[in-house]
């Protein structure tokens, strides 16, 4: 059957990469821009919407400039509490039906400590879990180019609120020049306290950064992944591992991962065996819901709606939350899409 709009917007999904600091709403981003005399680049919602857009970025480094728009208007307690809280309804909105955001508490704490930035923001997903039929968690991330020490903070503080909603320990930032290695006592932490471990590799930087995330870092899902199909044994390993990768399609074009979106190998992964999910990453900066994701992996690679309910359903079979929870989640998606 044609794949539509309608039927990809109907359908429950998962969401496991993607970054709140690039799902703040336009009109929220000016109201708090005022409030708290940031200047941005537009002065209308629409405006500032388009100005957001990273359509010609030279590499991910030029990309992330973006966020620092956002991240200046996310400064206060309530700041973040409305964003996440805003976050998860308008998720829920495509049909989204869980979702791990992620973010940095050291980037938002001009008034407020790491700690105070991830009460807020867990505090507005609860707030925007009550308003929807979306179960939200969190990822706390480490950024490469900070300090060790304030990943292994992180780690720490991760840890700490594992009970309350954070349910894995990330590395984001600039990728090359800035090895994973040098962040792995972090990871070793989160680990030696169950907690789970997913790393930003193979967009910015070659197979030897994946490398890292997996051995040196213990990662259990790679975020993007891109540059894995380059070394035929990483390829080889992650299928064997059943390692899943958090796929983001038009966020690696925008990043200059890919060229073009045809050059995207997620077809290859997907035929290869490797377990592939799909995400926006940010859905500000590239312009795009989950609902577009999927309707352009249907598009340009051809995936039928088979392919793509299998891909939905890695979503909540990969997802972060204890075994009980996720398997009865799993159960109930299953029936949901009649598959058992």
């Amino acid at each position: 059957m044609t794949v539509t709009r309608e039927w990809l917007a109907a359908i429950p999904k998962a969401e496991l990469h993607v970054h709140l600091d690039g799902c703040v709403r336009p009109d929220t981003m000016l109201e708090l821009g005022r409030r708290a005399r940031v200047a941005l680049p537009a002065d209308s919602p629409n405006a500032l919407a388009q100005a957001m857009l990273v359509r010609h970025a030279h590499n991910l480094e030029d990309y992330l400039d973006r966020y620092r728009y956002t991240v200046a208007v996310m400064q206060t307690r309530d700041a973040l509490q409305r964003i996440a809280r805003e976050f998860v309804i308008d998720v829920a909105a495509e049909g989204v039906r869980y979702v791990e955001v992620r973010f940095c508490p050291a980037l938002h704490s001009t008034t407020m400590s790491p700690q105070d930035a991830l009460e807020a923001a867990l505090d507005g997903l609860v707030e925007g879990e009550r308003e929807s039929r979306c179960l939200a968690r969190l990822i706390v991330s480490a950024l490469r180019t900070m300090p060790p020490s304030v990943s292994e903070e992180l780690a720490h503080l991760a840890v700490a609120y594992r009970e309350r909603g954070v349910v894995a320990f990330d590395l984001a930032g600039a990728e090359a020049g800035h090895p994973a290695v040098l962040h792995a006592s972090a990871f070793q932490y989160a680990r030696r306290h169950d907690l789970a471990c997913t790393c930003h590799a193979g967009e910015a930087d070659g197979p030897a950064s994946v490398w890292q995330a997996i051995r040196d870092c213990g990662a259990v899902r790679i975020g993007h992944g891109t540059r894995i199909a380059e070394d035929a044994a990483l390829e080889a390993y992650v299928i064997e591992h059943g390692i899943p990768l958090e796929i983001c399609l038009s966020s690696n074009v925008h990043t200059r991962a890919v060229a073009t979106i045809e050059d995207h190998p997620v077809r290859r992964y997907v035929e290869r065996g490797v377990v592939v999910t799909l995400n926006t990453d940010g859905r500000l900066m590239d312009g795009v819901s989950l609902i577009d994701e999927y309707a352009l992996a249907a598009r340009v690679f051809g995936f039928d709606r088979e392919q793509l309910l299998r891909l939905v359903m890695n979503g909540f079979t990969t997802a972060f939350l204890p075994f009980k929870e996720r398997d009865a989640m799993v159960a109930d998606m299953r029936r949901e899409l009649g598959r058992g």
